[in-house]
């Protein structure tokens, strides 16, 4: 082999690890960040459902003022 195929062969092999490393890393990313939402999506449900920080006739009522296109600051006393 001549210099141009053993240069040629060296980038492809270091290419080819490259890729490997950035796939593991991206796989990881995935995996915290699935992680991450079903924590998410637990802590919603506790909250809403649980009666903690939200309730669900105020998150309903919110719901009902934007789907008939008002704005919020019409509503309230003044």
């Amino acid at each position: 082999m001549d210099s141009v195929q053993t240069l040629l062969v060296i980038v492809v092999i270091s290419l080819t690890l490259l890729l490997v490393i950035v796939g593991m890393q991206v796989m990881l990313i995935i995996i915290d960040l699935r992680r991450a939402i079903k924590r998410l999506n637990s802590i919603l449900e506790d909250a809403i459902l649980g009666g903690g920080l939200i309730r669900p006739e105020k998150l309903t009522s919110v719901l009902e003022i934007l789907h008939k296109g008002k704005k919020l600051e019409t509503h309230g006393g003044s």
